[in-house]
């Protein structure tokens, strides 16, 4: 069986990777099941920087959409299952003592997107596309919209969630979406490998405590946000509209 999530440690730092590059890393509840361990895995690891990212062409297309349509899956519960799922994973990669790079190699589309904002540093190239299309399926993006005001800030944010659609790595770069841009894909390890490098010079009590502070500041810590987003979106998702929206997209 494919192990839904790969982990590498080279020094001081670790990858994962989202493995799942038939489905361009859509996150089922295996590979969720996968991060969260990982992730519990990490709590107690030396390493100082963590680098998500994904395999294949994509990083995360977000949610699975055939796992959260009722009529393939045949249980509306599935929808809020991954979405609270996807919100606790969230606060656990933010509350994680490492300094977390999100190297953005292909598409970061809705909830996948909203995982670069939880990471502290995004890494990406001009060809990638990112974006939250949500509303354009008839969904609410309410489960990373947090961590979405917390990277763009609420009018950027307000502007990028509403509007629905995808943009290029140059345009979300220009926005602050993307913290470091390479040329193009070819160029992205070794911009990602630059990047964490120079993050992992720094003294590992220092970031960690500079991250804490920062979450506290920033209110990353406030976890009931995040699950009460989590639950307006399955809300919503569990539509008529939103179904029925699903189901055309499926049909494509």
């Amino acid at each position: 069986m494919t192990q839904p999530v790969l982990l590498e440690t080279d020094g001081l730092i670790t990858t994962l990777t989202i493995n799942r590059p038939d489905a361009r890393n859509a996150m089922s509840i295996e590979i969720l099941e996968g991060m969260h361990r990982a992730v519990d895995g990490l709590a107690s690891s030396a390493t100082s920087v963590l680098v998500i990212t994904g395999a294949g062409k994509a990083f995360c297309a977000g949610m699975d959409l055939k796992a959260v349509l009722i009529e393939l899956s045949g249980d509306a519960s599935v929808g809020e299952e991954l979405l609270t799922s996807l919100a606790r994973l969230t606060l656990k990669i933010r509350n994680l003592h490492q300094v977390v790079v999100a190297s953005v190699n292909g598409a970061a589309i809705g909830g996948g997107c909203g995982l670069t904002c939880v990471c502290d540093v995004t890494v990406s190239h001009k060809d990638a596309k990112l974006g939250f299309p949500e509303v354009d399926l008839g969904i609410c993006p309410a489960v990373i919209a947090p961590w979405v005001v917390k990277k763009l800030g609420a009018g950027r944010a307000r502007k990028a969630m509403l509007m629905g659609g995808v943009m290029n790595g140059q345009e979300a770069f220009d926005i602050g979406l993307v913290d470091h841009l390479a040329e193009d894909r070819d160029g992205l390890d070794a911009l990602t490998e630059t990047v964490a490098n120079r993050l992992a010079t720094g003294g590992p009590k220092a970031l960690s405590a500079t991250k804490k502070l920062l979450n506290e500041l920033d209110g990353s810590l406030e976890e009931a946000m995040v699950l009460k987003g989590a639950k307006l979106s399955a809300s919503v998702l569990a539509s008529p509209p939103a179904q029925k929206a699903l189901s055309a997209r499926l049909k494509r």
